[in-house]
């Protein structure tokens, strides 16, 4: 048998009954059963027997019925955490913060069931009383399969054995008990001893009780059992001397504290039939807040207790507490200011120092600052804080160039060999990088360092002044002799620049530029300081003889960052018209007659605007810088001469043969394109709908521009501009007027001379259609 039991197990069989229940009505009610002997012949031994020793009897579900207890202790939990000290309240005051009573929570959870447990074991130095109930198995020259229980008079009696005194035996003996009495008429016989439904003590919680009164509870509980099931001291009842009063005296004493803390059950007292539990007043309390491990209040188990014991109930101080730093409030009724601080270090001496009721001990965290470190950080591989050592230098902080390359850079590298990043499928069903992302990523290795410009950061902690020493990091990489290898000293800070980070001179840029298309040489070509458009045509061995100029594609970075936040606002600036005018028709439309199809229409608007809105938001700037090249224009010495930027791209297309004409024409087709045609012929051949809006057609050029009937004068149309090959003619609908949507969009025309301000070209208005 095991001599303890797991203090959660005992109190799951520690019943809670009415408060002043009657002992002797619940050994009353325990059924014993008849016993006889076995008038079967056929065994040689004599056989005693009465009920199973496996049925459960009906009174232990009647004599246990707990579910108002643990409703009750569920009540007292849930009001417990709304209820805080005035010491507490005081501590929040002072500090901000709200501290827990240390230990309050091992009251807080009721058991999750009062049920008794019919299995636990019991503990072998359990001693035995009046309702206890033993199961007796014998075999031999005599079976005997019995029930017995305890009587009044501390006996069992077993059939043809006689009676047997068990009142003061232990669990452990009670085998040697009865077989001794057993041996007494039989010899060789076996005996096997166990225990069914144990008795009922009565104990009384009195003092300073969450909830005093009497309790009972199974024979094998103890105190802190019973603390838990009637809930703990309150708010001003001490948790470190609860006492166990037995007729009159003290029995023993326990300090929940050592138990909660570091699991010290040895001072638990084994409960007996009316013990009075008492709980006295707490000393007094102090709270402990700032780097400890378990900030709370913790009660004074004497009124001398030292700072070391209280910090050890709390865990000690973690790694990053200063110990130099401790700050001791203390209150001093008798003082006109009654509250004073005092600052110690939590050495020897200071561990020594004495609690007074009251006092609010703050430990302070250490400062997390390095007396002998030098930091290297920005466009580096890996930032670091390394040990200063004297005479220092740059060179021995970054030892070569190699130390530059960012973490980056070297993901850039590695990713550079895994294909299908952003690629595609190919026929066989492999992994197949894209083109594009190739081309774009030449040249994008490394992060370009800034090797004109480097900093130390120093901080004189004299004045607490910051100070900054540039150098030129390319000259010190270059010659550890050079005035540029600064000497370091304990504290400072070396950043490294990259080019993004503080951009050079367009001199010292890098620039690769990517040229596609018609040129006899495609590909990335590196390009010096100010070279221009026509140089890279040139490093790509000149255009081809199907090279279209007028049709000419120029993109960059830089422009598409901007027309993409133009475009935003643009947007934008639209939701916010669509919302103003949609008010607008709704408050002129307020007093119509017929509210239900007005409210409808006006819906059907507000949808068609929102869909409008939703497909401008998914357009996205290219990039597209317009040229404006004539039509006729066929030499490349006209384009402009532009300087390149790093990942400037150039794309000479061929010739199309087709015109495209789309929008509210009967047939959206890529028509042949035929010299002199103008835009009348070609929308002669598309079919406009009854629909279109012949005043609103507009031509999107190869060339990145839009042409539209808008400031051509009276005399002039757009139906008379001649077609170029790759020209889009554009046939918006015709709108209502009247409706705030019409006003909203101000007809696709207007929009047309907006998107080409954002690199956007036909397949944005078909997206938008």
């Amino acid at each position: 048998m095991k001599s303890a039991l797991p203090i959660f197990a005992i109190l799951a069989a520690n019943t809670v009954f009415a408060q002043q229940t009657n002992f002797q009505n619940i050994q009353d009610s325990m059924a014993v059963g008849d016993s006889s002997l076995s008038s079967t012949g056929v065994s040689k031994a004599p056989r005693i027997t009465n009920q199973s020793l496996n049925q459960n009897s009906t009174a232990d579900n009647a004599a246990f019925n707990s579910r108002s207890a643990a409703e009750d202790a569920h009540y007292f939990v849930k009001n417990k955490k709304q209820e805080r000290s005035e010491f507490q309240n005081f501590v929040e005051y002072a500090t901000g913060k709200q501290l827990p009573l240390f230990g309050e929570e091992f009251f807080s959870r009721p058991p999750s069931s009062f049920a008794p447990l019919q299995d636990t074991p019991i503990p072998s130095d359990y001693v035995l009383g009046a309702g206890d109930e033993v199961l007796i198995r014998a075999w031999g020259s005599v079976d005997i399969d019995y029930r017995a229980t305890v009587d009044r008079n501390g006996l069992i009696n077993i059939p043809t054995i006689g009676a047997v005194p068990m009142v003061g035996v232990k669990a452990g003996e009670a085998d040697a008990v009865i077989k001794s009495s057993i041996g007494k008429l039989y010899r060789d016989v076996a005996v096997s001893v166990s225990f069914g439904r144990l008795r009922a003590i009565t104990v009384y919680v009195v003092g300073q009780a969450r909830k005093p009164g009497s309790y009972t509870v199974s024979g094998f509980s103890t105190l802190v059992t019973a603390l838990l099931v009637s809930g703990g001291p309150n708010l001003t009842g001490s948790m470190r001397n609860v006492q166990v009063k037995r007729q009159g005296k003290i029995v023993g004493s326990l300090d929940l504290y050592s138990f909660i803390a570091k699991g010290d059950k040895s001072h638990d007292v084994k409960l007996q039939d009316g013990d009075t539990i008492y709980i006295p007043a707490a000393a007094g309390y102090v709270a402990l807040t700032g780097k400890v491990n378990v900030p709370a209040i913790y009660e004074l188990k004497s009124a001398n207790e030292s700072v070391a014991s209280i910090l050890d109930l709390a865990g000690g101080v973690p790694v990053v507490a200063d110990p130099r730093r401790a700050f001791l409030e203390r209150i001093d009724p008798n003082k006109s200011q009654p509250r004073t601080v005092e600052e110690f270090s939590l050495n020897q001496a200071g561990l020594t120092k004495t609690f007074k009721n009251g006092d609010l001990l703050t430990v302070a965290s250490i400062t997390p600052d390095f007396s002998n470190a030098v930091t290297l950080r920005g466009n580096v591989n890996q930032a670091l804080r390394v040990p200063f050592k004297a005479g220092m230098r740059i060179r021995d902080l970054i030892p070569n160039r190699e130390a530059l390359i960012t973490r980056a850079s070297v993901r850039r590298q590695n990713g550079s060999v895994i294909h299908g990043v952003n690629g595609d499928i190919d026929d066989k069903g492999l992994i197949k990088e894209n083109a594009a992302s190739i081309s774009a990523n030449i040249g994008n290795l490394i992060d370009d360092v800034n090797w004109e410009y480097a900093v130390i950061e120093r901080v004189d902690r004299a004045t607490l002044s910051v100070s900054l020493l540039p150098f030129n990091l390319g000259r010190a990489m270059d010659n550890p002799e050079s005035e540029d290898n600064l000497r370091l000293q304990a504290g400072d800070a070396v950043t490294v620049f990259s080019q993004n980070d503080i951009q050079v001179p367009v001199a010292k840029r890098k620039v690769f530029a990517r040229v596609e298309g018609e040129v006899n040489v495609p590909g990335v070509y590196q390009m010096g300081p100010g070279e221009t458009i026509q140089s890279l045509i040139a490093k790509a061995g000149g255009t081809t003889s199907n090279a279209y100029l007028f049709g000419t594609e120029f993109y960059r970075e830089k422009v598409r960052q901007e027309q993409q936040l133009n475009l935003e606002k643009a947007v934008r600036r639209l939701e916010s018209q669509s919302r103003t005018e949609n008010a607008k028709a709704a408050a002129n439309q307020s007093g119509a007659v017929d509210a239900q199809v007005i409210a409808l229409k006006l819906k059907a608007e507000q949808e068609a605007s929102a869909q409008v809105l939703a497909k401008m938001r998914e357009l996205k700037a290219t990039g597209r810088i317009s040229f404006g090249l004539a039509a006729n224009d066929e030499n490349f010495d006209k384009l402009p001469a532009l300087k390149l930027e790093n990942g400037d791209q150039l794309v000479i297309p061929s010739r199309p043969d087709f015109v495209h004409v789309f929008g509210a024409v009967n047939q959206e087709a890529s028509i042949i394109w035929r010299k002199g045609m103008t835009v009348e012929k070609y929308l002669a051949d598309a079919g406009p709908t009854s629909e279109a809006d012949m005043d609103g057609v507009f031509v999107l050029r190869p060339n990145g521009t839009v042409a539209s009937s808008a400031g051509r004068g009276w005399f002039s149309s757009i139906n008379s501009v001649e077609i170029m090959p790759g020209d889009s003619i554009v046939v918006p609908d015709r709108l209502n007027k009247e409706t705030p949507y019409k006003v909203f969009t101000n007809g696709l025309k207007d929009w047309a001379q907006i998107l080409s301000g954002f690199g956007l070209g036909a397949a944005a208005i078909k997206t938008l259609k």
